[in-house]
């Protein structure tokens, strides 16, 4: 079974994210999905089985399948794209969060994904504790977003990681207004065996929203501050739905030797 690394939201390799790409002609058994998962060791692995005209795509952590992942949908749709059906500049994905759309734009793959709700939540000093910082407001979504007071305290922050995975949310996004960028941000996902998300795409389903609302724009440029670093590119689609768009580049082509009883 072939299997492609990708390094999403960057055009260089070891920058970025890294997810792996499985295409399979019909799914396997989820406990080896998540095996397979496991044996890669990257935050990611996408899956996709074709269905007529879309794809169906799935995602596994290291703990098990989540509902949404921005930077292996990215990956997905480069490799099939490029690699799988060469030609094509769009195509569709039905998922656990509804069906996704990716349309190729020159060097640029928009993805159109649900926004989260974000509601206000008192800041409390075990985020402080957690952060290292004192956020100055907070939201919930899926996840949790901290907003911090500038962009140094986002690049200088080194959070306790036991302490993020008291907090509620599955992941803790921390941001601020950027100089360069609109916003910048990090992503720490220890209750997915991450410490930190080198881009995260779903993260910024919530950032997005939040900034544009925040800055009184539609289109915003965001920056993840990792160690990786990573760019993407986000513009509202109404109240319920962003844009992320970002660039992709492949890494590997592997082939993986499943059991023969498989």
């Amino acid at each position: 079974m072939k299997q492609y690394v990708v390094d999403a939201f960057t055009d260089q390799v070891f920058s970025g994210n890294p997810a792996a790409i499985c295409i399979l002609p019909h799914w396997l058994p989820d406990d080896l999905l998540l095996k397979i998962a496991r044996e890669n060791n990257l935050s990611e692995t996408a899956y996709a089985v074709q269905t007529g005209s879309a794809w169906h795509l799935r995602w596994f952590t290291l703990n098990g399948e989540i509902d949404l992942c921005g930077h292996a949908t990215l990956a997905a749709a480069y490799t099939i794209i490029n690699y799988v059906t060469p030609g094509i500049s769009q195509i569709q994905f039905d998922t656990k969060s509804g069906r996704i759309t990716v349309n190729k734009q020159e060097d640029l793959y928009a993805i159109d994904f649900p926004a989260y709700s974000l509601q206000p939540v008192p800041v409390t000093d075990e985020m402080a504790a957690a952060i290292g910082a004192c956020p100055v407001k907070a939201y919930m979504g899926r996840d949790l977003l901290c907003i911090m007071k500038d962009e140094e305290t986002i690049h200088n922050i080194t959070p306790d990681l036991e302490k993020v995975r008291a907090l509620d949310g599955l992941l803790l996004h921390i941001s601020a207004k950027g100089k360069d960028f609109d916003c910048v941000s990090r992503s720490f996902a220890p209750k997915c065996n991450t410490p930190e998300d080198p881009v995260c795409g779903s993260g910024h389903c919530h950032i997005i929203p939040y900034w544009a609302k925040t800055l009184c724009k539609s289109e915003l440029i965001a920056y993840q501050a990792s160690r990786r670093g990573g760019t993407l590119y986000g513009k509202m689609l109404g109240d319920d739905r962003v844009q992320l768009a970002g660039k992709a580049v492949l890494f590997s082509i592997d082939e993986i030797f499943l059991p023969s009883d498989i």
